[in-house]
Protein backbone atom coordinates (compact mmCIF):
# COMPACT_ATOMS: atom_id res chain seq x y z
CA UNK A 1 0.00 0.00 0.00
CA UNK A 2 0.94 3.57 -0.93
CA UNK A 3 0.10 7.22 -0.44
CA UNK A 4 1.34 8.09 -3.55
CA UNK A 5 -1.58 9.77 -5.96
CA UNK A 6 -1.70 8.79 -9.54
CA UNK A 7 -4.04 10.61 -11.89
CA UNK A 8 -5.31 8.81 -14.70
CA UNK A 9 -5.85 12.03 -17.80
CA UNK A 10 -8.43 10.02 -19.93
CA UNK A 11 -10.24 7.73 -18.03
CA UNK A 12 -13.13 5.62 -19.44
CA UNK A 13 -16.18 3.27 -18.20
CA UNK A 14 -15.63 1.57 -21.22
CA UNK A 15 -13.89 -2.05 -19.99
CA UNK A 16 -12.18 -2.33 -23.43
CA UNK A 17 -10.31 0.67 -22.99
CA UNK A 18 -6.57 0.40 -21.78
CA UNK A 19 -7.17 3.75 -19.30
CA UNK A 20 -10.09 1.48 -17.64
CA UNK A 21 -7.37 -1.45 -16.58
CA UNK A 22 -5.44 1.44 -15.39
CA UNK A 23 -7.47 2.68 -13.34
CA UNK A 24 -8.17 -1.08 -11.88
CA UNK A 25 -4.58 -2.11 -11.60
CA UNK A 26 -3.30 1.10 -10.06
CA UNK A 27 -5.81 1.06 -7.59
CA UNK A 28 -5.19 -2.69 -7.07
CA UNK A 29 -1.50 -1.71 -6.54
CA UNK A 30 -2.01 0.68 -3.49
CA UNK A 31 -1.86 3.38 -5.06
CA UNK A 32 -4.54 6.56 -4.97
CA UNK A 33 -6.70 7.05 -8.24
CA UNK A 34 -7.85 10.05 -9.51
CA UNK A 35 -9.27 9.52 -12.62
CA UNK A 36 -10.21 12.10 -14.43
CA UNK A 37 -12.67 11.76 -17.98
CA UNK A 38 -14.80 13.70 -20.00
CA UNK A 39 -17.67 11.38 -18.62
CA UNK A 40 -18.43 11.09 -14.89
CA UNK A 41 -18.56 7.59 -14.07
CA UNK A 42 -17.48 4.51 -11.76
CA UNK A 43 -14.15 1.98 -12.41
CA UNK A 44 -13.78 -0.58 -9.71
CA UNK A 45 -14.97 1.87 -6.77
CA UNK A 46 -12.75 4.97 -8.25
CA UNK A 47 -14.92 7.25 -9.41
CA UNK A 48 -14.58 9.58 -12.44
CA UNK A 49 -14.30 13.18 -12.29
CA UNK A 50 -14.28 15.74 -15.22
CA UNK A 51 -13.05 18.89 -15.45
CA UNK A 52 -9.92 19.60 -13.50
CA UNK A 53 -10.56 18.22 -10.00
CA UNK A 54 -7.83 19.14 -7.14
CA UNK A 55 -5.48 16.07 -6.47
CA UNK A 56 -2.94 16.96 -3.96
CA UNK A 57 0.45 16.33 -4.59
CA UNK A 58 1.11 13.91 -7.92
CA UNK A 59 3.38 11.06 -8.15
CA UNK A 60 2.63 10.67 -12.08
CA UNK A 61 0.13 11.82 -14.26
CA UNK A 62 -0.89 8.67 -16.83
CA UNK A 63 -2.06 10.03 -20.13
CA UNK A 64 -4.81 8.70 -22.49
CA UNK A 65 -5.74 11.65 -24.54
CA UNK A 66 -4.25 11.66 -27.95
CA UNK A 67 -1.42 14.67 -28.51
CA UNK A 68 -4.72 17.06 -29.59
CA UNK A 69 -7.16 16.56 -26.61
CA UNK A 70 -4.06 17.22 -24.42
CA UNK A 71 -3.74 20.43 -25.40
CA UNK A 72 -6.97 22.25 -23.06
CA UNK A 73 -5.45 20.52 -20.09
CA UNK A 74 -2.04 21.68 -20.33
CA UNK A 75 -2.50 24.78 -17.47
CA UNK A 76 -3.97 21.98 -14.80
CA UNK A 77 -1.07 19.15 -16.18
CA UNK A 78 1.76 21.47 -15.30
CA UNK A 79 -0.52 22.94 -12.20
CA UNK A 80 -0.36 19.41 -10.60
CA UNK A 81 3.40 19.87 -10.91
CA UNK A 82 3.98 15.42 -10.91
CA UNK A 83 6.77 13.75 -10.68
CA UNK A 84 6.35 11.89 -13.95
CA UNK A 85 4.08 12.42 -16.68
CA UNK A 86 3.82 9.10 -19.06
CA UNK A 87 2.61 8.77 -22.34
CA UNK A 88 0.83 5.75 -23.26
CA UNK A 89 1.37 4.81 -26.71
CA UNK A 90 -0.80 6.79 -28.86
CA UNK A 91 -0.47 9.97 -26.65
CA UNK A 92 3.17 11.09 -27.87
CA UNK A 93 3.54 15.04 -27.71
CA UNK A 94 6.71 16.39 -27.94
CA UNK A 95 5.21 20.12 -26.97
CA UNK A 96 4.29 18.95 -24.10
CA UNK A 97 7.29 16.50 -22.98
CA UNK A 98 9.49 20.55 -23.77
CA UNK A 99 6.63 22.40 -21.01
CA UNK A 100 7.37 19.57 -18.61
CA UNK A 101 10.67 19.74 -19.06
CA UNK A 102 10.61 23.66 -18.53
CA UNK A 103 8.44 22.87 -15.22
CA UNK A 104 11.31 20.03 -14.02
CA UNK A 105 8.87 17.71 -14.58
CA UNK A 106 10.08 14.10 -15.76
CA UNK A 107 8.23 12.39 -18.94
CA UNK A 108 8.39 8.63 -20.24
CA UNK A 109 7.55 7.36 -23.16
CA UNK A 110 6.09 3.94 -21.60
CA UNK A 111 2.83 2.00 -21.15
CA UNK A 112 1.23 2.51 -17.29
CA UNK A 113 0.78 -1.59 -17.27
CA UNK A 114 3.60 -2.98 -18.50
CA UNK A 115 5.37 -0.70 -15.60
CA UNK A 116 2.79 -2.39 -13.11
CA UNK A 117 3.71 -5.38 -14.33
CA UNK A 118 7.54 -5.57 -14.61
CA UNK A 119 7.83 -3.42 -11.26
CA UNK A 120 9.21 -0.18 -13.06
CA UNK A 121 6.15 1.93 -11.82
Amino acid sequence: MTDKTVVVLGASTKPQRISFEAVNRLSAAGYRVVAVGRRPGNVGGVDIQTGTPETGPVYALSLYLNAANQVPYYPYILSMRPDKIIFNPGTENPELEALAALKGIATEQACTLVMLTSGQF
